[in-house]
């Protein structure tokens, strides 16, 4: 039989019939009540203690934080409390990774019996090992690319099959399959049961998104898990496990943790879903909704295709009402009358240029003639040419027995000069006068 020291708790006194546990029997028992009250007791004695750890848990709960702390050299833990007002005169910037030394005292919380510690200051000390690493990594594979969203697969619209790897008879398994289903009823997975914490997680991880890359029906990988602290999630921060899920031609779904839990799996994969059941709504169409969609693209088509062909026949009967289609003879009579007065006019026109430019052309043929040479020779006068061509124009130019042609109205005349012969009697003229 355990024994403990028993403590009163302050303002309360014992039940009259209750049993210390300190005379607990099985004939005996003391109450759960009265135990935690023992216990919770026992532990005010301690007093505040500083202790050096590592935030592995930071949850904030309506103003307070729920966490935990790692020792730097080990794996122990414990769980700790920090209350609002103590939180107000704590640093901003304490956050999941850093190392600190807290002040705590243990506390024990009898309606559940829970037992933590209170903290009532802490301070930074350094980065913590792990978060220090898990950092560089991060920026290494940054700088190799590993997280540019350029370099992500798009998930197809609904995959043939769809490969899950997770914890067997885990939660996060059941919340897959379960809302996939809902959402498709004849979706298809193909599940492997992998380790998703400690040593084996890395190892039978790689080789569950192996076999999944290699089959040709899997259209699209999940890697789930039901969240957890960041220790039980380093697995799914391993270089190996990163490089791996980079390198495989399907695209990959991380399902790790809720929206706290931030691994750096969810920047390598090509999509990061906040908890297993928001990947399978990313991954798996609702088929409700994809229904409700086709019916509103078809009211839709068919709205427009009412719309449209109540326009066209609008248009139509507007056509058909216009007087050049209803009555179409009718352009051509309205017309008819304008033609006849344009064709008149225009014969009319014609007559007066023919007739003004038949007086013109009249006119420039009698100047023609009059200003003709034709027409002095036809008066009686004669031209005299040398054998050369040469108009005679001056009787030296044709000295005695010189050959002549002279030229008359009809024809021409073969003469010889017999010279130059002064009358004083005869006329002067401009011209010789033909000796026949």
């Amino acid at each position: 039989m355990t024994t403990f020291e028993s403590a009163p708790v302050a303002g309360e006194a014992p039940p009259p019939d209750s049993v210390s546990p300190r005379d607990s029997s099985a004939q005996a028992p003391t109450s759960v009540s009265r135990l935690n009250e023992t216990i919770r007791g026992f532990v005010e004695k301690w007093g505040s203690v500083w202790v050096e750890g590592e935030i592995t848990s930071w949850n904030v709960r309506g103003g307070n934080v729920f966490g935990r702390l790692k020792d730097p050299t080990g794996d122990a833990t414990i769980s700790f409390r920090l209350w609002s007002k103590t939180l107000q005169r704590l640093p901003d910037d304490l956050k999941l990774g850093d190392r600190v030394i807290a002040c705590v005292k243990a506390d024990y919380f009898v309606k559940v019996g829970d037992f933590s510690f209170t903290v009532s200051a802490m301070r930074h000390v350094g980065l913590g090992d792990q978060l220090e690493r898990l950092e560089n990594l991060r920026r290494q594979l940054r700088s190799e690319g590993l997280f540019d969203p350029a370099r992500k697969q798009r998930l197809p619209f609904l995959p043939r099959c769809i490969g899950l790897i997770t914890g067997e008879r885990s939660d996060a398994e059941k919340d897959v399959l379960r809302n996939a289903e809902l959402r498709w009823p004849h979706v298809r997975f193909r599940t492997i049961h992998a380790a998703v914490q400690g040593e084996r997680c890395v190892p039978e991880t790689l080789a569950a998104l192996t076999a999944l890359d290699a089959d040709p029906e899997v259209d699209v990988i999940i890697i789930a898990r039901g969240g957890g602290d960041p220790q039980t999630l380093l697995g799914f921060s391993d270089e190996r496990l990163l490089r791996a899920v980079a390198a495989v031609s399907t695209p990959v779904v991380s399902a790790i943790g809720h929206e706290n839990d931030h691994p750096l799996l969810d920047d390598v994969a090509d999509l990061r879903a906040s908890t297993p059941t928001d990947a399978a709504k990313r991954v798996v169409p609702d088929v409700s909704e994809q229904r409700a969609l086709v019916g509103q693209l078809r009211s839709r088509l068919t709205m427009r295709l009412t719309q449209r062909v109540s326009h066209d026949i609008a248009q139509l009967e507007q056509l058909r009402s216009r007087p050049s289609l209803r009555a179409p003879e009718t352009m051509l009579t309205s017309r008819a009358q304008e033609v006849w007065l344009l064709a008149a006019r225009s014969r009319d026109l014609i007559d007066r240029a023919f007739h003004a430019e038949a007086r013109r052309a009249g006119e420039l043929r009698a100047s023609l003639r009059a200003l003709s040479p034709g027409a002095t020779l036809a008066r009686g006068y004669a031209i005299a040419h040398l054998a050369g061509g040469l108009i005679v124009r001056d009787a030296a130019q044709a000295p005695a027995g010189t050959s002549l042609l002279v030229t008359v109205d009809r024809g021409s005349i073969a003469a010889t000069s017999e010279g130059e012969r002064v009358e004083t009697d005869a006329p002067k003229t401009g011209a010789s006068e033909a000796q026949n």
